[in-house]
């Protein structure tokens, strides 16, 4: 897994001008149900550090979407899903989204709103995608109005 995230570490400095950070985040592959504890845990802290979601210290969740993985910053943790083996480019482009998120969170990095946050990661997760052929949209059912709408300031 190292060596992964070594590669796309690089890959993300040299394609879309993030830091080429070697810290790199620690990964855990979990059940749903700790999938969830860590959305719910994310969603009571924007309520209650709104100021840090606003300047990019968190990433809101995307409440009522499916959660393919979650980036947390304080513990610099990725999770993934248990059954997620890293063997499409679907399943890798899902760590790059979140490695895009760790990248931003190490380097110091701020947007205006969480939401801004999310576009240098759905745009890493495309650019992924297609260097295999594929796209947000066949892979995720993302269509590029969704990501626009998810990926604005909308306060």
């Amino acid at each position: 897994m190292q060596v992964l995230l070594t590669v796309l570490v690089t890959w993300l400095s040299a394609n879309f001008g993030l830091p080429a950070i070697s810290e790199h985040p620690r990964i855990e592959i979990v059940p749903p149900a700790k999938m969830a504890e860590v959305r719910y845990s994310r969603l009571e802290a924007t309520r209650s550090d709104r100021v840090a979601a606003e300047t990019g210290r968190l990433a809101l969740p995307e409440v009522g979407h499916d959660v393919f993985a979650i980036y947390d910053d304080l513990s610099r943790t990725i999770y993934l899903p248990k059954n997620w083996t890293g063997k499409t480019p679907a399943e890798v482009s899902v760590l790059v989204h979140e490695l895009v998120h760790h990248l931003q969170n190490v380097g110091g990095l701020k947007y205006d709103c969480a939401e801004a946050r999310e576009k240098p990661a759905y745009r890493a997760q495309s650019g992924w995608l297609e260097l295999f052929g594929k796209n947000l949209a066949d892979e995720f059912d993302l269509d590029p109005m969704t990501v626009l709408v998810r990926t604005n300031c909308t306060r």
